[in-house]
């Protein structure tokens, strides 16, 4: 499925390739990128044998209600943390019965948010063997912060998945 040359297309079919291998499947939790991680996988053919599903949870208050981020946590800290993607990734791993979760938060732009910046992000890869988090310092604007996160997060994910 993937070609010599790396591109974000060819890293979702890697990453889906390396699932099915190991027969697990794959949820995700988006925030910033609003859909582009999961429209990433669900754009390569026989992506429905790995991946399951995925939450656009944009409001904090879903985060909560929806993936189970501690809302005390999203209160004192916001959204835009690296316990809140951990629990994201851990949240939609467990709501869609998935193997692997995914997850994205962080401020896009071009405004900053909760006094943090545009382009800090946090993103997460919950496997059953580990669970990763990643702090991103991404420049440009908002299209840009937010294609750089899903290549950022398909990477760590391949790196979870191998091992």
């Amino acid at each position: 499925m993937a070609s010599a040359d790396p591109t974000p297309a060819t890293d979702a079919a890697d990453l889906l390739t390396l699932l099915a291998s190991r027969g697990w499947t794959l949820a995700v939790a988006e925030s910033l990128t609003g859909g582009l991680v999961t429209a990433r996988l669900v754009a390569v053919p026989g992506a429905s044998s790995v991946l399951r599903g995925g939450v656009t949870a944009y409001a904090t208050d879903l985060k909560a209600s929806v993936l189970g981020v501690d809302a005390e946590l999203l209160a004192v800290r916001g959204a835009v943390d690296p316990e809140v993607a951990r629990q994201m990734a851990l949240g939609v791993r467990r709501l869609l019965g998935a193997d692997v979760g995914l997850a994205t938060t962080g401020v896009a732009g071009p405004d900053p948010q909760d006094g943090k910046r545009p382009g800090l992000v946090h993103v997460a890869v919950a496997s059953p063997e580990r669970t990763e988090i990643a702090e991103l310092h991404l420049d440009g604007d908002r299209a840009a912060v937010r294609e750089a996160t899903v290549v950022h997060l398909l990477a760590l994910a391949r790196g979870v998945v191998t091992g």
